[in-house]
């Protein structure tokens, strides 16, 4: 086998030892005369096998003059040393190793019969062009420095991983050019010099084989695992991925195996919560606490004994538990973390502090199922790695309050995308301003010239839906209250029993004959201040166990009430408003592709959602009336398709609500800003404030010269003033009724007069239906009513 098979290089490589035999010329000139006569008899061996001295390119050859290359070697490979020593002489970017030293045949024998030997940290594809940089150093004088740290990573006789640098030793190299080989100029190194990544150039300018390596090189190699290890690990808690799942945790643990020497150890980590002195768990995916066991968190009191609690909260010193078995006999119940270690089947481990000068953050917890592994002396390994995992837990508890502000900011006080650049800049006025030692203030976000949009889903009939719930559950809890105080009254006739019953038929009577707001409120505080003390007392009568017991078995435990029905209405609010803003906020996504705009929704009894569009808002001069017909259009469109989607899911509520459709039309560009102090924004200005009380109470209004409400279950309303806004939004329902989403009776209705607004008009027309996604036929309110009940 040739040595040079399967590699593009511009060297040709030949395994010689010309340049050690010419050492040896020298020597033999020697004074000392054992000196003299040793170099003389390895150059008899050069004379006897020219081969080693012109070199070889066949691999087979070291088999032949494996005795006379030992030989050669012997000087710069001491016998003496053999086995202390990891040496290898090598050729250059190759795995070919010979005449190894005994130590290094015995690491590269407890690897194992399948470890193939090969350099790490050496780019394959950056090989060809290190090459070339070498020949301009030997060549031509360039000094060009490209040194990196190569390693061998080769496991030991347990598997644990250990790396190995190696240190060239090139005195014994030559290179030669042959006649391919092109000369290279001053202007060619410039023009090399910002090239590295040009590998057509550098082949170029170095061809393949135009340059002979002749010689060998010595490879000096020292067990720096340690130091490695501390690498890794550095490098791992530095990188982005400490989150990012358990493979990372896989590695992890790899990196820890490494710099104990110990195959049998897992990591774990636990966060200190100062403000509430618990332990919890990292947030981490494959992240274990050993401490914690099952738990989610933990009182450091009770997770740890008092002098445990002391040692790592309070000195900042490492635990160490040799023999946790041992320990457990000793201790017994008083050390509740031997306990939990002992249950998971942990016989020995270290605890370190994560600490710096703020305090404690969290505990590292290095555990063995073997005992005596881990222990006080080993536990000084860590002192290495400790700071870089100080850092990272600082790190990543300042991500975390980041996220959750993050969160809180996104679900409580949430800052649209489309117009958090204008907050960013006043923010970074603000830093500046401060910066230059002034005393600035925070300007107040105003975006002029901006065209609104208003749309609601409505529950209708939500007041009388909840009221009829409290009937029902107000109504089933005073008649099993009443059947417990009518038993009692015949197991013993006192009057105050009677009077319960009075009280209760009372409270009943009112129910059913006038509800009234604060009926629910009486009644509750009739329950908690004398039914519950009589059921007390009268549990006590054995005869009343059974009925008091079925009455407590249908109260709910959280309100203290029959809270039945209502939870079925307060659970199918919950539902709509949950489906109807997560179909809103998905089709929002699509709105924004078409034109930025700000967007912001609200979950009432149903779901509203404002809009506003403008110049002010997109930052760019892009703005054009079209985005504005088309995000009126793109809005009636969905609350068509809302519409639909709900009338799917409603026989999946528990209770069956209808709702109606609104939309606002506002046809003049108004100011909004954004108060610091309700964290959001609100239109500015009077006239435009007549923008806001049309929102809040044309809901609510009627068709003029009626008792009827404007919104209506099965249609869409359109409100509006403006004649231009009539004509545009029949256009729209022209539109959407060849596309099958509204029906074709349309109506305009006047509106009764609010307060402060007159003049207003609305367009009402009938969605079609369909009963579910597949199906193609279409249907009004009353014909899908009639379809889902069939």
């Amino acid at each position: 086998m040739d040595i040079n098979d399967n590699i593009e290089s511009p060297l040709q490589l030949k395994i010689s030892f010309n340049k050690l035999f010419e050492e040896y010329e020298t020597l033999a000139k020697s004074k000392d005369q054992f000196i003299a006569a040793k170099a003389k008899s390895i150059l008899k061996i050069a004379s006897d096998y020219p081969e080693l001295r012109d070199g070889f390119e066949d691999v087979s050859v070291f088999k032949k003059r494996e005795q006379e290359i030992s030989v050669i070697l012997q000087d710069t490979f001491t016998p003496l040393l053999t086995k202390n020593e990891i040496k290898t002489a090598s050729v250059p970017f190759h795995n070919l190793t010979f005449n190894t030293s005994e130590r290094f045949k015995n690491i590269i024998k407890n690897a194992g019969d399948d470890f193939e030997l090969q350099i790490k940290n050496m780019p394959e594809d950056d090989t060809y062009i290190i090459a070339c940089t070498i020949i301009l150093g030997f060549c031509y004088g360039y000094s060009l420095n490209f040194k990196r740290p190569f390693y061998y990573e080769i496991p030991d006789a347990n598997g644990i991983l250990r790396y190995y640098k190696i240190l060239y030793n090139a005195d014994f190299c030559e290179i030669t050019p042959t006649e391919k080989a092109k000369k290279i100029t001053q202007a060619d190194y410039d023009e090399l010099l910002d090239s590295f990544d040009n590998i057509d150039l550098w082949k170029e300018k170095f061809p393949p084989n135009s340059y002979v390596f002749n010689g060998f090189v010595i490879s000096n190699m020292f067990d720096v695992t340690d130091d490695q290890s501390i690498s890794n690990i550095k490098s791992s808690l530095i990188g982005e991925s400490t989150k990012k799942g358990a493979e990372f945790m896989e590695d992890f643990h790899k990196v820890f195996r490494s710099l104990l020497g110990i195959n049998d150890i897992k990591v774990g980590v636990s966060i200190y919560n100062e403000e509430e002195n618990t332990f919890n768990r990292f947030y981490g995916e494959g992240v274990e606490s050993f401490l914690l066991g099952d738990h989610e968190s933990n009182n450091c009191s009770t997770a740890l004994c008092d002098w445990s609690y002391n040692k790592l909260l309070k000195e900042h010193k490492y635990l160490s538990i040799s023999d946790v078995d041992k320990v457990l006999e000793k201790a017994k119940s008083c050390a509740p973390q031997i306990a939990s270690l002992h249950k998971q089947g942990i016989k020995s481990a270290i605890l370190a502090p994560i600490a710096n000068e703020d305090g404690l953050m969290g505990i590292l917890e290095i555990v063995s199922q073997k005992p005596q592994v881990l222990n006080s002396i080993n536990a000084n390994k860590l002192g290495d790695i400790m700071p870089f995992i100080v850092s990272t837990i600082k790190r990543s508890k300042t991500e975390e309050e980041n996220l959750i502000e993050a969160i809180i900011q996104k679900e409580c006080t949430s800052i649209h995308p489309s117009v958090k650049w204008r907050f960013a800049k006043e923010a970074e006025r603000f830093i500046k301003a401060k910066m230059k030692g002034l005393e600035p203030s925070f300007k107040t976000i105003t975006f002029d010239n901006v065209y609104p949009l208003f749309g609601q889903i409505d529950i209708k009939g939500s007041s009388e839906a909840r009221n009829r719930a409290t009937f029902q559950d107000l109504t089933l809890q005073l008649k099993a209250a009443k059947n417990i105080f009518e038993k009692a009254l015949q197991i013993n006739t006192l009057p105050i029993y009677e009077q319960f019953i009075h009280q209760i038929d009372d409270y009943q009577k009112g129910l059913e004959e006038q509800f009234q707001v604060d009926s629910e409120q009486q009644i509750s505080e009739f329950f908690k201040q004398d039914i519950e003390p009589a059921l007390s007392h009268l549990n006590t009568i054995e005869a009343l166990k059974e009925t008091i017991e079925a009455y407590y078995d249908i109260i709910d435990d959280k309100v203290n009430m029959l809270y039945r029905y209502r939870k079925d209405y307060d659970d199918t609010i919950t539902m709509i408003n949950k489906e109807m803003a997560s179909l809103l906020d998905k089709k929002q996504t699509d709105a924004q592709a078409m034109y930025p705009h700000y967007f912001e929704r609200f979950k009432t009894d149903g779901v509203e959602h404002n809009m506003y569009i403008g110049e002010s808002i997109t930052k760019e001069n892009s703005f054009n009336p079209i985005y504005l017909y088309n995000l009126r259009l793109w809005q009636l469109q969905i609350m068509c398709e809302m519409e639909n989607a709900y009338y799917q899911m409603q026989s999946d509520f528990p209770v069956a609500l209808d709702v109606a459709s609104m939309v606002l039309v506002f046809n003049q560009p108004l100011s909004i800003s954004f108060r610091m102090d309700e964290k959001q924004f609100d239109v500015d200005g009077t006239y435009n404030a007549r923008y806001e009380i049309v929102k809040k109470r044309v809901d609510k209004a009627f068709i003029k010269g009626t008792n009827q409400r404007i919104t209506q279950k099965g249609k869409i309303s359109i409100v509006y003033s403006q004649k231009q806004d009539e004509l545009e939004y029949l256009r729209y329902i022209k539109f959407l009724q060849s596309k099958h989403y509204l029906d074709t009776d349309v109506e305009i209705v006047e509106l009764q007069d609010l307060q402060a607004v007159t003049g207003l008009k609305a367009i009402r027309v009938s969605v079609l239906y369909h009963k579910n996604e597949d199906d193609k036929s279409f249907y009004t309110y009353d014909d899908l009513m009639k379809e889902l009940k069939a």
